[in-house]
């Protein structure tokens, strides 16, 4: 069989790794080597340093993001020629005449533009234009799916699963700086951007519920900061001074850090508005970390019957949930034991497998 020749946007792989990025490094690596297709990695940007075997397209980020939102060129095709197919891996593609597939990971940004910043709402109408040009849409879970459906008027949109981290083992040789400050320590760890999406000052509250009771617990927040980042500096400044000083806001961190804080923490708080997958969710998993989470989004789905969803954003509602998993041991097993199954269900190389059945479907 000729190899299907894949023109893959890498351009999250470069910079901070956030989510999309981590699903972007998942998804190359899992089609990288295969027989069946063959990878043609592009990105927009003049700033980062190429890596080999990357294509960068000549147009400075910010100016492809104004021209492409507007339905004017240039298109692709004159850097991309060589491929069957065209996949944007975060929300984007470029126009073009070749079949496209656009992934999109949540809708947040389309339901509320006006909390969106401008360079989101013209990534929002660069998608809807490659909708309108006819392209298929891969959604990480059937909560964005149907949500895509709805929002772009479109069928043309398969659920294709992303993958989940391998275990890990609970102790690490060489631990990161901070272990000398949490280690040995109670603590709740949340992942995420501080943006509005991520519902962190909800989580803020319910430490404060918590405090009283968990004299020695703390919480954990790492992320890099976001639109939410001045409402959660004012919830920590107006918390008493003892809860506050029991709140580690670390900012963003490396890969070798996070995974550290998962493993070590005693639950993994994702307070979320909405999701369109949560992989801090499955990394909690594969580690034998509890999870509480909001029922929201594609949580659901992704967690399974692994984490004890919270049905109502109220502070004290997610307090219960914490204080719960923190002093049930039977409860606490049990969320464990489940984590490390559900897990099982995400693999790289089925989600190699089902984008491929998609790309061919698009190039038909």
């Amino acid at each position: 069989m000729t190899p299907l020749r894949l023109a893959i946007d890498v351009g999250p792989l470069y910079g901070h790794r956030t989510g999309v990025g981590t699903a972007v490094a998942g998804i190359v690596a899992a089609l990288d080597g295969r027989a069946d297709v063959s990878l043609e990695p592009y990105l927009v940007s003049r700033r980062a340093t190429l890596r080999d075997g990357h294509r960068r397209l000549p147009l400075p980020g910010i100016v492809a993001s104004h021209l492409w939102s507007r339905g004017r060129g240039p298109t692709a095709d004159r850097w991309l020629r060589d491929a069957d197919v065209l996949h944007g891996t975060n929300y984007v593609a470029p126009p073009s005449s070749l079949p496209t597939v656009v992934s999109v990971y949540d809708c947040w940004f389309l339901r509320h533009p006006e909390l969106a910043s401008p360079v989101v709402r013209r990534a929002g109408a660069t998608l809807r234009r490659a909708v309108e040009r006819g392209a298929w849409v891969h959604a990480s879970s059937d909560a964005t799916a149907d949500e895509v459906r709805s929002l772009l008027g479109t069928d043309r949109v398969r659920t294709v699963f992303l993958g989940a981290p391998a275990q890990v083992e609970r102790d690490e040789a060489t631990p990161p700086p901070l272990a000398s400050e949490l280690g040995g320590r109670h603590y709740v760890v949340a992942i995420a951007t501080e943006e509005r999406r991520k519902g962190l000052p909800l989580l803020v509250e319910a430490f404060e519920h918590l405090a009283g009771d968990h004299h020695d617990l703390l919480l954990v927040l790492a992320g890099a900061p976001g639109d939410d980042s001045p409402g959660i500096d004012r919830l920590i400044a107006d918390a008493g001074s003892h809860t506050r000083a029991r709140i580690h806001r670390l900012g963003p961190v490396d890969e070798p850090t996070k995974r550290w804080l998962v493993r070590h923490g005693a639950v993994l708080a994702y307070p979320s508005l909405d999701e369109g997958f949560g992989f801090p969710i499955l990394e909690a998993q594969a580690a034998g970390t509890p999870v509480v989470a909001t029922r929201v989004g594609s949580i659901p789905e992704i967690a399974g019957d692994a984490a004890f969803l919270v049905e109502d954003r109220d502070a004290m509602t997610l307090a219960e949930a914490i204080d719960h998993v923190l002093s049930d041991g039977a409860a606490r097993l049990g969320l464990i034991e489940a984590g490390y199954r559900n897990t099982g269900r995400f693999r790289w190389a089925t989600t190699a497998d089902r984008l491929l059945d998609l790309y061919r479907t698009a190039a038909a």
